[in-house]
C-alpha cells in the first residue's frame, strides 16, 4: 500500500511540476476543498507559476516520459481519447514518443537463451545490436537458417513495474471519480482497465505474432499488402522473431520516387487496405504510423509492429460503414437513425436535435476544398457531441477514429491532393452491399430459418429451461457468468479496499502531526 502511495505521490507531482493541474482544473472545475488537496498532495505551491513557453501538451508529455514507461504508454492512449483531456490536448500526445535507450548487449543474449533454449540459440547468427528500443522491447537482426529475421525482445522486469504503476493508476482513477462525479461518464476506471489488458498483451509477444498471424491470413488476398511471417520455432512470450522486413520506410519520399513507386496509387492503397481491415475483418493495426510502413519494390505495403490492434464486432463494423457512407450521400437522418437503432444515444433524446448537430459537422467539411477533408477528423468532431447527447464512450471506435487520422496523414505525405471520400468510397459501398443489401438479408433469413428447424426437437426442453429461467430471475439469483465482467468487478472491489486503506493512512498522518505540533 506504501508503494502505492508513493506512487499516486509520484504522480501528483509531475502533474504539479508540469502545471497541468491548472489545466485540468479548468476543464472539471473542482470545488475548492479537492484544489487544495490536489495541490497538498503534489507539493504544490499555491502562488502562480510563471510557465515556460511550452503549450500544456507538451508539458504533460514531458512530465509523462519523466515518469517512465507506463506513463508513455498513458500518454499514447490518452492520445486517442479526447473526450477525457480535450481536443487540442490529445493531439500534442499523439506526438508523444516512445522510444528508450537500449538495455545491453549480454542482456539481450540471455534473454533470448532463457527463452529458447541453447541449442536453438546456437542457430541464430549475426545478431546485430539494437536497432529500435521502446519502453517495453527492443529489436535485433539476425540470421537463421540463411534467412534474414527480425528479433524483439522484452525488456528485463517490465513486467512487474507495469503492473505496480497500473494498480496505481487504477486507484488514481478510482479517486478522480470519486470526487469529481462529471468525470464517471468517461469511465475512468474502465479506461486504465483496458489499458491494463491491452498492456498485458504487448508484454506476452506470442499475443503479437498471433495478431500478426491473424492478419496476416485476412489480408491474403488483399491487393499490395503484405505481412512478415512469424517464425513460431524462434519466438515465446519474450521473443518474438519475424522475417525482416525488405523495403523502404514511407517516409523515405525520395527513395520511393527513386524505384518508380507510383504515390498517388500508394496513398490510395494505404487507406483502402485499412478500410478493408476494419470495415471488412474486423480486425485492423491500430498503429499505422510512417515509422510502422514500409514498401517493397513492387509497391506491396508492409506493416510492422503488431504491439496494438484494434478489432470491432459485426455491429460496430456496420455502425462505422454506414456512418462514414451517410456522411459521404450527405444523408444526416440516416446517420441519426444509425446511432438510435444502434442504441448509442439514448432514446430520451431528440433525433431532429442530433441530425442538425450531425449536419453542423457535415456541412461545413465538404464546404472545404478536397485536400482538407479528413474522415478521421469527421468522426473525432462526431465523437465530441457525445457529451452534449449523452452518448457512451466507444473506445474501440475511438482507437478506430485516431489510427484513420494517422493513415490519413500517411496517405496525404503521399499525395497532398488524395480524395479521402473517393478512395473510401469503393470499399464501404461494397461492404454494405454484401452486408445489409438484399442479398444479405436473404442469407440471414435462411440461416434463421435452417437454425429453428434444426432445433425444433429440443423445444420442449428449451421451453423448460425458458420457464426455470425466468423462476430464477424472479428470484434475483441469476449470476453473471460473464468472466470479463467479473474480473472487472474484483478489480472495482480491490481498489474500493484500496481506498479505504489509504483514508486511514492519511488520518493518522493527520493526527500524528496534530500531535507532534501540538
Amino acid at each position: 500500500m506504501i508503494r502505492k502511495i508513493l506512487i499516486l505521490t509520484k504522480i501528483a507531482r509531475a502533474l504539479a511540476k508540469s502545471s497541468t493541474l491548472d489545466y485540468f482544473g479548468k476543464l472539471y472545475k473542482p470545488n475548492l476543498f479537492i484544489r487544495i488537496f490536489i495541490k497538498i498532495i503534489g507539493f504544490s505551491s499555491f502562488k502562480k507559476k510563471s510557465l515556460d513557453s511550452k503549450s500544456v501538451g507538451l508539458r504533460l508529455a514531458s512530465a509523462l516520459k519523466e515518469l517512465g514507461p507506463t506513463f508513455i504508454k498513458l500518454g499514447q492512449f490518452l492520445g486517442t481519447r479526447p473526450d477525457i483531456v480535450g481536443k487540442d490536448l490529445a493531439i500534442e500526445l499523439q506526438i508523444l514518443q516512445d522510444d528508450l535507450p537500449p538495455f545491453e548487449m549480454n542482456i539481450a543474449e540471455q534473454s533470448i537463451k532463457n527463452e529458447i533454449g541453447s541449442e536453438k540459440y546456437k542457430k541464430i547468427l549475426d545478431l546485430s545490436p539494437a536497432i529500435a528500443a521502446a519502453s517495453i522491447a527492443q529489436v535485433h537482426f539476425a540470421t537463421i537458417d540463411n534467412k534474414q529475421y527480425a528479433i524483439k525482445i522484452l525488456r528485463p522486469g517490465i513486467e512487474k513495474k507495469f503492473n505496480e504503476e497500473l494498480e496505481s493508476l487504477m486507484l488514481f482513477a478510482s479517486i478522480v471519480e470519486g470526487i469529481l462525479p462529471k468525470t464517471r461518464r468517461l469511465k475512468l476506471i474502465e479506461v486504465v482497465h483496458l489499458l491494463k489488458e491491452i498492456t498485458a498483451i504487448e508484454m506476452d509477444l506470442r499475443f503479437e505474432a498471433s495478431a500478426a498471424s491473424e492478419l496476416k491470413t485476412n489480408t491474403e488476398t488483399d491487393p499490395k499488402f503484405k505481412v512478415p511471417e512469424i517464425n513460431w520455432d524462434f519466438t515465446s512470450k519474450r521473443v518474438l522473431t519475424s522475417e525482416k522486413v525488405e523495403g523502404i520506410s514511407i517516409k523515405d519520399l525520395d527513395k520511393i520516387d527513386k524505384i518508380n513507386i507510383d504515390k498517388k496509387e500508394l496513398a490510395k492503397n494505404i487507406i483502402q487496405n485499412f478500410l478493408r481491415q476494419a470495415v471488412g475483418d474486423g480486425f485492423f493495426h491500430g498503429d499505422m504510423h510512417q515509422g510502422n510502413l514500409f514498401v517493397d519494390n513492387d509497391g506491396n505495403i508492409i506493416p510492422v509492429d503488431f504491439g496494438i490492434m484494434g478489432r470491432l464486432d459485426s455491429d460496430n463494423r456496420k455502425y462505422l460503414a454506414e456512418i462514414l457512407y451517410g456522411f459521404i450521400q450527405r444523408d444526416y437522418e440516416k446517420v441519426a437513425d444509425v446511432h438510435f437503432v444502434a442504441g448509442l444515444v439514448p432514446p430520451d433524446q431528440s433525433k431532429d436535435a442530433f441530425s442538425q448537430a450531425l449536419r453542423s459537422i457535415g456541412e461545413p467539411i465538404f464546404g472545404q476544398s478536397i485536400k482538407n477533408i479528413s474522415a478521421g477528423k469527421l468522426l473525432a468532431q462526431l465523437f465530441e457531441i457525445t457529451e452534449q447527447f449523452n452518448m457512451a464512450t466507444q473506445p474501440q471506435l475511438l482507437l478506430l477514429q485516431k489510427t484513420m487520422v494517422v493513415v490519413e496523414g500517411v496517405a496525404r505525405t503521399l499525395d497532398e491532393d488524395a480524395n479521402i471520400w473517393q478512395i473510401s468510397k469503393p470499399v464501404l459501398e461494397g461492404w454494405l452491399k454484401q452486408e445489409v443489401g438484399p442479398e444479405a438479408k436473404f442469407k440471414q433469413a435462411m440461416d434463421t430459418t435452417s437454425k429453428v428447424i434444426d432445433r425444433l426437437p429440443e423445444l420442449p426442453n428449451m421451453m423448460d429451461k425458458a420457464q426455470k429461467a425466468l423462476e430464477l430471475l424472479a428470484s434475483g439469483t441469476v449470476s453473471n457468468n460473464n468472466e470479463i465482467s467479473k474480473k472487472f468487478e474484483y478489480e472495482k472491489l480491490k481498489i474500493k479496499n484500496q481506498q479505504n486503506k489509504i483514508i486511514i493512512f492519511i488520518l493518522l498522518v493527520v493526527i500524528s502531526l496534530l500531535i507532534i505540533f501540538n
